[in-house]
């Protein structure tokens, strides 16, 4: 099955989860659950999310981990495996597979420490700068055009 295919069977097996979209990198697909990264397809298999809580339950079904060459002859594994072949034939029996990695993928996000967001100032804070601004001699300054700029007064 040519990845493009594969990517759309997999997004309807797992559709009954939620909002299903993919998105094409690393020369496969990576699907997400309701914006979850939650499978990829590889190597013309489809590899779920797994974790620590679920690993062993992957493995004893027989799954696969996602394995790739890194630089040089250096082996890589991540999280990802596959799913009994038979869960591949329709939503029903993908259901708990998929159930599985959109728990490791809310496990994983709620690991990740939050992310930073850009404190706006209070508005007597905004307040009291922009008085601070009008008061300063530069601001009565920058009102008037430097001699020789020849851009104001100009008709």
């Amino acid at each position: 099955m040519a990845y493009e295919e594969l990517a759309a069977h997999s997004a309807e097996l797992l559709q009954p989860l939620g909002t299903v979209r993919t998105h094409r990198m690393f020369g496969g697909h990576g699907l997400y659950v309701d914006d979850l990264f939650v499978a990829l397809i590889a190597f013309d298999r489809l590899f779920l999310k797994a974790d620590d809580h679920t690993r062993a339950t992957f493995e004893a079904a027989g799954g696969e981990p996602f394995v790739y060459d890194a630089s040089g002859s250096k082996q890589v594994s991540v999280s990802y495996f596959t799913v009994p072949a038979e869960a591949m034939e329709s939503p029903a029996l993908m259901q708990p597979w998929g159930r599985l990695a959109l728990e490791a993928a809310l496990r994983a996000r709620a690991a990740k420490p939050a992310a930073k967001t850009k404190r706006r100032p209070s508005k007597a804070a905004a307040a009291k700068k922009a008085q601070a601004v009008q008061r300063s001699p530069k601001s009565a300054a920058g009102a008037t055009t430097k001699a020789g700029s020849g851009r104001r007064g100009r008709a």
